[in-house]
């Protein structure tokens, strides 16, 4: 069963929920851990994201500063694989334009497929560290739509060697993302939305959106969805306030609004204990909103974090 086929078949809304990879060197026991606060509660799919190769300088011994290319957070396709088998679950690793060829591209895609995994999300990915500006690789992907028509082209026996003979065809379920505050590099929500509409005309099933902390921001991107023809499922995606810092991080990070009410709240709060219980308060109320909207399901974006996840899920659900 993919993704689509959960969400068509679920007799109430679902409950998802997205990791990261651990850092180079540690343990997959933390992600372990991660899982079994949350498994309880049923979810439906849990998402891998993906990270792109980074470039640093390091100082050698002589003073002198050496270009290094590195990978932070390495393994999502294997972490995938290793979680889908301990707890039978559906998993969504994140497949990258930034960072990858078209041929790294369909080899991952390959591995995927051996490893039983049929669903990924497709994102174009951040620029480089340091970079304001996303460039892709030599013979990579500039768009988000171009890899889509790549993996629907696999789910159509057609690989980029065109001379292969009896190919199999993939059977790829693909999940875009959505921005109810708009892309930050998009010019206007016009060109955002049009960006959007490409991406599920290339072949995406569903939509999962950035986080957003107002859901009348949701309501207004889901009608203008429909407005312009897009009728796939729409996920709206939630991350709770977590610390007293995130009312300014998140906001410089992902390019979005706070309520003035929940910044009101979380700038009232003495430390993260208090901005943390702030923010699942706020985070109850809002899922409990949009599941009287009818939505087919919450994403929630941990970000290493799952015990307040799963007191929003069971205030919740």
């Amino acid at each position: 069963m993919t993704v689509i086929e959960k969400i068509n078949s679920a007799k109430g809304p679902l409950f998802t929920f997205e990791l990261l990879p651990p850092l180079k060197g540690h343990s997959i026991e933390r992600t372990y851990a991660a899982i079994d606060r949350l498994i309880e509660y049923a979810p439906a799919y849990i998402n891998f994201t993906s990270h792109r190769n980074e470039t640093i300088l390091r100082e050698r011994p002589d003073g002198l500063l050496e270009k290094r290319v590195v990978r932070l957070r390495p393994g999502t396709f294997a972490l995938a694989a290793a979680v889908k088998y301990k707890y039978n679950i559906l998993v969504v690793p994140h497949v990258l334009c930034g960072g990858f060829t078209k041929e790294e591209t369909e080899n991952v895609l390959i591995e995927m497929r051996f490893l039983g995994i049929d669903d990924v999300l497709a994102l174009r990915g951040d620029p480089q560290k340091n970079s304001r500006t996303f460039i892709p690789e030599k013979n990579g992907h500039t768009h988000t739509y171009e890899l889509v028509q790549q993996i629907v082209d696999m789910n159509n026996g057609k690989y980029l060697e065109d001379n292969l003979e009896n190919a199999d065809p993939t059977n790829f379920c693909i999940g875009v993302a959505g921005y109810p505050e708009k892309h930050f590099e998009a010019a206007n929500r016009q060109v955002d939305m049009e960006n959007l509409k490409r991406k599920v005309d290339a072949g995406a099933s569903y939509i999962v959106t950035q986080m957003f902390f107002d859901n009348n921001r949701f309501c207004r991107f889901r009608d203008e969805c429909i407005k312009i023809g897009i009728t796939v499922p729409i996920i709206p995606g939630i991350k709770p306030i977590s610390a007293l810092n995130d009312i300014k991080l998140l906001p410089q990070t992902f390019h979005i609004d706070l309520p003035n009410d929940l910044f009101s709240a979380v700038q009232k709060c003495k430390n993260d204990v208090e901005a943390r219980e702030a923010g699942i308060e706020w985070a109850v109320s809002q899922s409990r909103e949009l599941i009287k909207m009818g939505v087919p399901g919450i994403h929630y974006y941990t970000l290493g974090r799952s015990d307040n996840i799963a007191r929003i899920v069971k205030a919740s659900f």
